[in-house]
């Protein structure tokens, strides 16, 4: 496993993370998964508040009670739950990220988060309230680091300009190549980490059938769906895999954050981490499979 500090701060995470989001209900089934990820060189596990009303932190923190020192833990904020449960709100109030927290700590059963990120966020809301709220939490002690989760390149030059955010989670893959027009290099040269979602767009990039996806169609999907499979092919790679190194050739990236709930999922994560890198021949094939797309909108 290769490991990449996260942005400016003294974190080291595994360039393959686990996200958390998928993990069932059974707490000793995921405290299995969990340590097997961890014992075999899986350092960032991915979760937030959001995610089944709090019960992934919950099984997060259960999990890793005993080993808190060993892995980094991020979550995220600012989505509230309605009372009746009916959905949620965006809340992205100084108030409500300094009580989120405190819940979000005692679900986790620790007393610091390593990667505290903003879960969305626009132009309307207070930026430098919530900056003033990440940072407060830090000199506290409570977060190490905080970050942003969003796809917005205008919501991510404000808060490249005006704060200390140590990383940005946003969607790439080679069906979603928008964060390749600005957000990356302006990331990589504010030394800003990247945690890639989405590397497989659902699927469709390792082997499900294709269907239209953002603003391909169904035969450019295909196009590079068939183009991933040529490489993969060619060098005795499984298409996941070649996706996957797809997302973590750029540099500006610093984990590839994938989706975990089985321990086959498991498997093939590590074998992505233990694979050789693409070579140059091979991005170039797949980038020029299908034209890049770029954002329409919050640019």
């Amino acid at each position: 496993m290769k490991y990449n500090a996260l942005g400016k701060t003294d974190l080291q995470v595994s360039e393959i993370s686990f996200g958390c989001m998928s993990l069932g209900s059974d707490h000793a089934a995921n405290h299995t998964l969990l340590h097997q990820a961890l014992d075999q060189g899986i350092t960032l596990f991915d979760t937030a508040d959001l995610y089944q009303k709090g019960e992934n932190e919950v099984t997060v923190g259960k999990a890793f009670k005993g080993r808190r020192q060993e892995v980094i833990i991020a979550t995220k904020v600012g989505n509230a739950w309605r009372p009746d449960g009916s959905g949620w709100d965006w809340v992205p109030s100084k108030e409500y990220l300094r009580q989120a927290v405190e819940h979000s700590l005692r679900r986790l059963e620790t007393d610091y988060i390593d990667l505290y990120q903003l879960h969305g966020g626009t132009l309307d809301d207070p930026i430098d309230d919530i900056i003033e709220a990440f940072e407060l939490l830090k000199q506290q002690g409570k977060i190490r680091a905080y970050g942003i989760s969003s796809i917005r390149p205008n919501v991510i030059r404000e808060y490249v300009q005006r704060s200390h955010i140590a990383s940005v989670m946003m969607q790439y893959s080679l069906l979603d190549r928008r964060p390749e027009e600005s957000c990356l290099d302006l990331l990589q040269e504010q030394n800003i980490a990247v945690l890639a979602r989405g590397s497989f767009a659902q699927g469709l990039l390792a082997g499900k059938a294709a269907k239209s996806y953002l603003n391909y169609a169904e035969q450019e999907v295909a196009q590079a769906a068939v183009a991933v499979q040529q490489v993969a092919d060619i060098s005795q790679r499984t298409a996941a895999e070649v996706a996957a190194l797809f997302v973590l050739h750029h540099p500006a990236v610093t984990s590839a954050v994938l989706g975990v709930r089985t321990e086959q999922h498991l498997a093939d994560a590590l074998h992505i981490a233990a694979t050789p890198s693409l070579m140059g021949a091979e991005v170039a094939l797949l980038q020029q499979a299908i034209p890049p797309n770029v954002y329409e909108q919050h640019r």
